[in-house]
């Protein structure tokens, strides 16, 4: 008897983890006031492979840190108390010598990296503090189903590295600012009503999708906006053959070149990129999405290539939102 009613004690423990209430919540605070007072220990702390969500409710204030998010450590919530006021920063970048002295690359340059799957993180600040030193990533994703909302993300030259062929991720509500190829990688992401800002004379994107893949980077209803003075920005350029990015109902400051896309010339071991990239838009508004002059190997969709640009199409079926 005593062993059927344990096994009725899991059974109804595991269902109750099945959900989508936290199994756990660790609470960092600078100040001594919560369980940690570094992020990567309460992330640490975290059981491998865990049954359900295990939340990190993070409080306001600025942590120096480097964090990972290893793949052992799944379903993971970042939560700051404020997005304005609670920030992850570092200030590594390519080229940085590290604790062995070797040359950082841009890979290893993060301030947040995302290896497991299934992590959210929302209202907070991360952000890498190297301008203009090399590349330096703020955030660096390779999890599957990642989500980030109301959050910003700062940085200079590839601020978000959305990588690996197989994860798929969803920013909503963030404010994402760069110089060069701030946004780039090879997942399938989706935008959703983010503002973007260019820093510098420059490129917004430089996907990398692979051949295999229907989608690469979309934003919809986003906002392209940039620092004073800054008045040539592409939308993107084809960091590999196959790249995709699409705008869906952005508004497009005046920075954006007549244009758009560049082709990338000069990659010798990429020759004639245009060729393959699918760059497409719909709906551009203001004075930057004047589409009369966009380069010729460039798309514009119709309102019933629309029907292939829903949540469940891109993602492939996973609903970012439950």
């Amino acid at each position: 008897m005593r062993k059927i009613f344990l096994i009725l004690f899991i059974s109804i423990t595991q269902f109750l983890f099945a959900g989508n209430d936290s199994y756990i919540k660790i609470t960092v605070a600078k100040d001594g006031s919560g369980d940690f007072t570094s992020i990567q220990k309460a992330i640490n702390s975290i059981r491998d492979l865990g049954p359900a969500e295990a939340l990190v409710f993070i409080k306001s204030g600025t942590y120096n840190e480097k964090v990972v998010i290893p793949s052992s450590k799944h379903k993971i919530t970042l939560e700051g108390e404020n997005k304005d006021n609670t920030t992850i920063t570092n200030n590594d970048f390519s080229g940085k010598p590290d604790s062995f002295n070797e040359k950082m690359t841009t890979f290893n340059s993060y301030t947040l990296l995302v290896m497991g799957d299934d992590v959210k993180i929302s209202n907070v600040t991360i952000q890498n503090s190297s301008c203009n030193e090399g590349q330096a990533v703020s955030l660096h994703v390779e999890g599957d189903r990642f989500v980030i909302k109301n959050s910003n993300i700062l940085g200079c030259q590839d601020t978000v590295y959305s990588a690996t062929n197989h994860s798929r991720q969803y920013f909503e509500n963030c404010y994402i600012e760069g110089t060069t190829d701030f946004i780039f990688g090879q997942a399938t992401v989706i935008f959703k009503n983010c503002t973007i800002k260019s820093l510098a004379d420059s490129y917004i994107t430089a996907a990398a999708t692979e051949a295999d893949r229907h989608y690469g980077f979309v934003f919809f209803d986003c906002k392209l906006i940039a620092k004073e003075g800054i008045t040539k920005v592409y939308l993107g350029r084809p960091w590999r053959p196959y790249a995709k990015t699409v705008f869906i109902n952005t508004e497009m400051g005046k920075h954006i070149l007549p244009e758009g896309w560049n082709p990338w010339n000069g990659d010798k071991m990429f020759p004639d990129k245009e060729k393959t990239a699918y760059y497409a838009e719909f709906g551009s508004k203001d004075e930057g999405g004047n589409i009369s002059k966009r380069v010729s190997w460039s798309h514009q969709l119709t309102k019933k290539d629309l029907k292939n640009y829903t949540l469940e199409k891109i993602l492939d079926d996973w609903n970012p939102n439950k």
